[in-house]
C-alpha cells in the first residue's frame, strides 16, 4: 500500500452526507446536561468564543484524555454540514499571514467582521505527539456561536468513556486496538472548497 503524503493543512473529520462531528470538552456541570438533553444548556455562554475541533486526537491533546480541569467531559457534537461550511466561508485566520492579507490592518478589519476564526494546529498521534501536518480548530463567536448552539447541533454524545478506553489501550501499549477504536476520520472538503 502506497503511503500518501498528507498536505500541510487538511480538515479531517467523521462526517455523513448532512452532518459533521466536532469535539469539545467541558466541566461535567455543562457537558453532562448537554449530552443528556442533546442541546447546550442555558448556562452555555452563547456570547463568547467557542472552539470546535473535528480531530478527535487533537481534542485528546487539548483536554489531556479528559483529565484537565474543566475538560473532564468530552463531547462529540454532530452538526449540520451546511452550518459548518457557512462558518468556514465566513471565517478569517486567527493570526496575521502576509501571504493571505494585504497588511496587518486589513487582517484586523477582517478579524473584527468575521464570526468565525480558523486556526491550524499540529495534528497529534496516539501518544499526543505533534505530527508534521495540521488540523483545523474553528472558533465561533457572535452569530456563529449562537447558530452552532441553537440551530446547527443535531446531536451531542458524551464520548468520555471512549477517550478513557483509548487512553488505557495506549498506556498498555496496545496501539493497534487503540487505533481501531478511534472515530473514522477522513479528509473533508467544505462546500465550494472555502477555507482560509
Amino acid at each position: 500500500m502506497q503511503d500518501v503524503q498528507e498536505p500541510h493543512r487538511r480538515i479531517r473529520a467523521a462526517y455523513t452526507d448532512t452532518t459533521i462531528t466536532v469535539y469539545q470538552a467541558y466541566a461535567p456541570r455543562l457537558g453532562l446536561p448537554a449530552a443528556r438533553d442533546g442541546r447546550f444548556p442555558p448556562a452555555w455562554k452563547r456570547d463568547r468564543m467557542t472552539w470546535i475541533k473535528p480531530s478527535f486526537l487533537w481534542m485528546m491533546y487539548r483536554c489531556g484524555w479528559a483529565t484537565k480541569a474543566d475538560q473532564e467531559c468530552v463531547l462529540a457534537i454532530e452538526i449540520d454540514r451546511a452550518g459548518f461550511d457557512w462558518a468556514l466561508a465566513n471565517a478569517c485566520l486567527s493570526h496575521y499571514d502576509r501571504d493571505a492579507h494585504a497588511d496587518q490592518a486589513a487582517w484586523r478589519r477582517e478579524l473584527k467582521a468575521s464570526p468565525a476564526r480558523v486556526q491550524w494546529d499540529p495534528e497529534r498521534d496516539l501518544h499526543l505527539q505533534a505530527l508534521p501536518h495540521r488540523s483545523l480548530q474553528l472558533g465561533l463567536a457572535g452569530e456563529a456561536a449562537r447558530r452552532y448552539a441553537d440551530e446547527w447541533t443535531v446531536s451531542i454524545t458524551d464520548v468520555t468513556p471512549l477517550a478513557r478506553e483509548i487512553h488505557g489501550l495506549v498506556t498498555a501499549g496496545d496501539l493497534d486496538e487503540a487505533r481501531r477504536k478511534l472515530p473514522q476520520e477522513r479528509p473533508y472538503e467544505p462546500a465550494g472548497g472555502v477555507c482560509p
